[in-house]
């Protein structure tokens, strides 16, 4: 139960809800892995810019930049940031049809928050099968 905290003229007030006692949900989950996948783009927008410049400056530096863009773990980078960019895409569609005034109704809310979930792993999933 929440501490009570004494307001104006001695009005006891619960205080803010904290991470321990708020309940999680999936639109609250699906806005804070937009703005991670936004935030981590960024840093995988910039590992294969290196790599290009890199294939543009020598071959020596070519050699490890490749190295490390085509290693285990570049391989898991490089998917992860496929599936955020499925995701962040999908998140953008849901935006979209939020600003137009559509699902902001909770349990729609909730549909399109498991929607964008599935739906960037299946996308990642056939994407990594084409390619």
């Amino acid at each position: 139960m929440a501490e009570q905290t004494s307001g104006p003229g001695g009005v006891e007030r619960p205080l803010s809800p904290h991470i321990q006692i708020y309940r999680w949900h999936i639109p609250m989950l699906t806005s804070i892995l937009t703005r991670i996948t936004g935030n981590a783009l960024i840093v995988s927008a910039v590992l294969v810019v290196w790599w290009l410049l890199a294939a543009a400056t020598s071959p020596e530096y070519y050699a490890v930049a490749d190295a490390v863009i085509t290693s285990w773990l570049g391989d898991i980078v490089m998917t992860l940031s496929l599936w955020g960019i499925w995701y962040h895409f999908l998140a953008g569609l849901r935006h979209l049809y939020y600003d137009a005034g559509h699902g902001l109704d909770i349990p729609t809310a909730e549909k399109l928050g498991w929607g964008l979930l599935i739906g960037s792993v299946v996308l990642t999933v056939l994407t990594i099968i084409i390619i």
